[in-house]
C-alpha cells in the first residue's frame, strides 16, 4: 500500500486509508506527516535524557507541540511546510543531542532509530517515510495502544498551542508529551504499561484543557449566555474558522474601522460568547454550519476565509472561493497565502486579507435568526440552584452529554434524530461542532433552562466535566457515575480522542461513542475498554434512548 492512516472516524472502509485520505491528503503528504512524527520521537528521546542532566531547550517544547498539531486531520495539506518542519526537527534534535553529550551524557547502543536517522534531501525523506508509519509496529495490540497515545497527544498539542498563544504554559505538559513520545518507541513496555500510559495521557488531557480554560477566561472573560446572530450585514466580511481565540482577537483589532465585518464559522462560533469580543460593532455573528459544509457555504460568503487551525476541506479545482482562503498557525494548504507569526506589536498582519475583503461583495444570507450559547461552567454553576430544583422536582430526568465532532457520514443524522426524540424532560450538554446537528432545532426549555446547553469549543468539554463534578458535590454523591448523566459522544478527529481519554481518566464509565468505534482500536484493546470502562457504540435511536433512560 502507498500509505496507511486510520486516525479519523471517516477512514476508508472503517479500517484505514491506503491510497489517499478521505480527508483529502495524498500519499506523499501522509507519509511525510508520518516522518515528522518519527522525527518528533527522536527529539523527545534526547530531550528526556537531557532533562535528567538539567538541560532544557525551549525550542524543543514549542516544536514538539507544533509538529503534533500540524498532523491533526484536516489541519495542514501543504507538503512544503511539513518538509520544512522535518528539516527543522532534525536540526533541533542534533542541538539537544549535542548539549546532552557535552554535559556528559552517553548514547546507548540500542537507542531508537528516530534518534539516529539523518536525512537532508527529498530523496532520503521519500526513501525513509514509507517505513516509519503506523504499520512499523507489527504487534496489533501494541500498535493500537501506541497510536491511541499519539492521537491523544495530537489533541493535547492543539489545546497546548492555543494556551501558549495566550502566554499560558505548563512545563509538566511539555515533559509528559516528550516522555510519552519516547515511550511509544520502547519495545520493552508491556500492554498493561501501555494501558497505563493511555490513562496518563488522559490525565494530562484534563490538565491541558484546564490550562486553556484559564487562558481563555482570564484573557477574554467567562463566556456568557448569548444570542448569536446567524444573518448577515450589507458590508463585506471576513469569515474566521478554527479554534484560536488569539487569532480572533488580532483579526477584530486589525479590522476595526476598516468597513469590513467579521463572522465566525464552525468551531469559532463560541468566540461570540466571550465578553471581550462583544465590544466590536463589526463582529456580526456566525455564518454557516459545521466544517464539512464549507464548500457550499464559502462560495456564498463571497469574502476571504481565514483558517486558524484544522477543519480544512480541500476545495474543488473550479471553486471560486479557493483564491480567498488564507491559513495561519498550524494550518496550511498549497496555493493559499499563509499568515506568518506575530509581528513586533504582538499582532498578526492581516492587511492582505482585509484589502481583499474590501473588494468583495457582502455575504449572501443563507439563514436568519439567532442561536443561543455560552453555557460554560461559570455560567451554568450560577444556575446550579435552579438546575438542582428541576432535578429534585422531576422536571429534569436526565442530562445527555453530546459533545464532540460533526462529520460527513450520513449516519450522523442519528444525532439529530436522537436530539429530536429525547424526552422533553431531558437536557443536552454539548461542546464542539457536534452541536450543529441539533443547535438550531426548536427543542424548547425546562423552566427557563434551555434544553441545549452549549459550553463552547471541543476543548470546552472541560466545562462539562466541571459542571458534572459540581453537581456530584451538590447532590453529595460518592461517584460521578451516580449522576443522572448519560454520555453519547460523536467523534471525528484527535481532539475528540484526548477528550475521551480525559473522561476515562476521570473515571467516567459507559460512554457511547459513534457513529463508529475508532479503527485504531484492535479487538483486544477494544475489549479492555469495554470491560473496564463500559465503552460502547451506538445503535437504533429509539432503542438507545430507551436504554439510556433506564434508572
Amino acid at each position: 500500500m502507498s500509505m496507511f492512516c486510520y486516525q479519523c472516524q471517516e477512514t476508508a472502509k472503517g479500517t484505514g486509508c491506503t491510497i489517499a485520505g478521505v480527508c483529502g491528503k495524498k500519499e506523499d503528504l501522509a507519509n511525510m506527516q508520518d516522518l515528522l512524527i518519527f522525527v518528533l520521537k527522536g527529539i523527545s528521546i534526547y530531550a528526556a535524557k537531557a532533562r535528567k542532566l538539567g538541560i532544557e531547550n525551549e525550542k524543543v517544547n514549542k516544536f514538539v507541540f507544533d509538529g503534533l498539531f500540524m498532523t491533526i486531520t484536516n489541519a495542514n495539506f501543504d507538503n512544503n511546510r511539513i518538509i520544512e518542519a522535518v528539516r527543522e526537527g532534525l536540526k533541533i534534535r542534533e542541538e539537544i543531542k549535542d548539549a546532552y553529550i557535552k554535559a556528559g551524557g552517553t548514547i546507548p547502543e540500542n537507542i531508537h532509530e528516530s534518534a539516529t536517522w539523518t536525512g537532508n534531501t527529498i530523496e532520503e525523506f521519500e526513501a525513509k517515510n514509507g517505513s516509519v508509519g503506523v504499520l512499523a509496529t507489527e504487534n496489533e495490540d501494541v500498535r493500537s495502544l501506541r497510536e491511541l497515545v499519539i492521537y491523544g497527544l495530537k489533541g493535547l498539542a492543539a489545546y497546548t498551542e492555543h494556551a501558549y498563544n495566550l502566554k499560558y504554559e505548563d512545563n509538566s505538559i511539555y515533559v509528559f508529551m516528550q516522555k510519552a513520545l519516547t515511550d511509544t518507541t520502547n519495545d520493552n513496555l508491556s500492554v498493561d504499561e501501555l494501558v497505563a500510559l493511555v490513562l496518563e495521557t488522559g490525565k494530562y488531557g484534563v490538565d491541558g484543557m484546564a490550562l486553556l480554560d484559564k487562558a481563555n477566561t482570564t484573557t477574554y472573560g467567562n463566556p456568557e449566555i448569548t444570542k448569536v446572530n446567524i444573518g448577515v450585514s450589507n458590508k463585506p466580511g471576513i469569515l474566521i474558522s478554527g479554534h484560536d481565540l488569539r487569532d480572533m482577537e488580532d483579526l477584530l483589532i486589525r479590522t476595526e474601522g476598516t468597513g469590513v465585518d467579521v463572522y465566525t464559522h464552525s468551531e469559532m462560533l463560541p468566540a461570540n460568547y466571550y465578553p471581550a469580543f462583544k465590544k466590536y460593532s463589526h463582529f456580526i455573528g456566525n455564518y454557516g454550519n459545521a466544517w464539512w459544509q464549507q464548500k457550499e457555504e464559502f462560495e456564498s460568503f463571497n469574502g476571504p476565509i481565514l483558517f486558524t487551525t484544522n477543519c480544512i476541506v480541500p476545495p474543488q479545482k473550479n471553486a471560486k472561493y479557493a483564491e480567498r482562503v488564507f491559513t495561519t498557525g498550524a494550518s496550511g494548504y498549497p496555493g493559499s497565502k499563509h499568515i506568518a507569526e506575530r509581528e513586533e506589536d504582538g499582532r498578526k498582519d492581516f492587511s492582505e486579507i482585509i484589502e481583499l475583503a474590501k473588494t468583495c461583495e457582502a455575504p449572501v444570507e443563507i439563514e436568519k435568526g439567532e442561536i443561543v450559547g455560552g453555557f460554560a461552567h461559570n455560567q451554568v454553576i450560577q444556575l446550579t440552584d435552579k438546575i438542582v430544583d428541576a432535578v429534585k422536582s422531576g422536571a429534569i430526568k436526565k442530562f445527555f452529554v453530546m459533545a464532540g465532532c460533526d462529520g460527513r457520514h450520513k449516519t450522523r443524522s442519528y444525532y439529530t434524530e436522537f436530539a429530536e426524540k429525547l424526552p422533553k424532560d431531558t437536557v443536552i450538554l454539548t461542546a464542539g461542532c457536534a452541536k450543529y446537528r441539533y443547535n438550531k432545532l426548536q427543542l424548547g426549555d425546562i423552566g427557563g433552562i434551555p434544553r441545549v446547553l452549549d459550553a463552547g469549543q471541543c476543548n470546552d468539554s472541560y466545562s462539562l466535566v466541571v459542571i458534572a463534578l459540581k453537581l456530584k458535590e451538590v447532590f453529595e454523591l460518592g461517584n460521578i457515575n451516580e449522576l443522572p448523566i448519560a454520555y453519547n459522544i460523536a467523534w471525528y478527529e484527535q481532539k475528540a480522542v484526548i477528550v475521551l481519554l480525559a473522561l476515562l481518566y476521570l473515571g467516567v464509565k459507559n460512554i457511547h461513542l459513534g457513529p463508529t468505534l475508532p479503527a485504531f482500536l484492535s479487538p483486544n484493546v477494544a475489549k479492555v475498554l469495554v470491560e473496564n470502562f463500559g465503552i460502547a457504540g451506538i445503535g437504533d435511536v429509539e432503542d438507545d434512548i430507551e436504554m439510556f433512560m433506564k434508572p
